[in-house]
């Protein structure tokens, strides 16, 4: 039977979670009793969970702390956050996982399906090290890709280009190193949005950064600076010229 620990300094908010997943019917047994970062801290070293639900916004820190605190991160992790805009996003970067408050049945019953479903997958530190870097503003924000075979950490300015393939990412890096993700790329226009990244073609996202020239021929393409070519949009011409004069 998995253990679930659920902290949160709300005891309305833990019941309730626990009271939900209870009613889903799986095998688990439900554990709501961290409501700061040190009890959080003791619960998990305590009971050894399998899963922990992790309010963000506690009395005495975050749950940023309790996650930095735990030396044999051997859980999944499921956060909980009312309205934390920088929290959240530093989450999505790092490729893990987040409920808002107030918690819907049906979102929390989808976290907890795909945190079992991969409860025996190796946990890899570098998640973990780049949530730490990702929810500090003065460091380079670190984008998590995860693949069948591994995990990648990748700094954003490493990033050239990416490239839709139907519901799959392909990532092209400085490095020459080529990285297949199975997320749409919609999902990543949105999260680098603010990123001086622009997508000009529907299956195409490129780091402003690395655009070398813009090339009439063929109707128009945009040239990397690693030679490789990408269709522009008639759509996104002006858009694409305002954003290099702004560089």
């Amino acid at each position: 039977m998995k253990k679930i620990v659920i902290i949160d300094d709300e005891n309305r908010t833990r019941d309730l979670i626990a009271r939900m997943i209870d009613s889903f019917g799986f095998d688990v047994v439900t554990i709501p009793e961290g409501e700061n970062v040190q009890s959080g801290i003791e619960a998990i070293e305590k009971h050894q969970p399998d899963i922990v639900f992790l309010d963000i916004q506690m009395p005495d820190g975050t749950g940023f702390d309790v996650i930095r605190s735990i030396d044999n991160k051997t859980f999944e992790v499921i956060f909980i956050t009312a309205h934390e805009e920088f929290a959240i996003k530093a989450i999505k970067f790092s490729a893990l996982d987040y409920l808002l408050k107030p918690i819907d049945s049906t979102e929390l019953k989808a976290a907890l399906e795909k945190a079992l479903d991969t409860i025996d997958e190796k946990k890899e530190s570098s998640q973990f090290e780049a949530l730490q870097k990702n929810i500090n503003p003065t460091e380079k924000r670190r984008l998590v890709l995860k693949t069948q075979e591994s995990v990648h950490v990748v700094e954003l300015d490493q990033i050239i280009r990416c490239e839709a393939d139907r519901n799959y990412t392909s990532f092209f890096l400085k490095d020459n190193k080529k990285i297949l993700v199975s997320k749409t790329l919609k999902d990543y226009e949105t999260l680098l949005s603010g990123h001086n990244f622009l997508r000009v073609q529907q299956s195409h996202l490129v780091n402003i950064d690395y655009v070398d020239r813009y090339d009439k021929k063929n109707g128009g393409a945009v040239v990397m600076k690693d030679g490789s070519e990408v269709p522009l949009s008639p759509a996104k011409r002006d858009l694409f010229f305002k954003r290099l004069e702004n560089l």
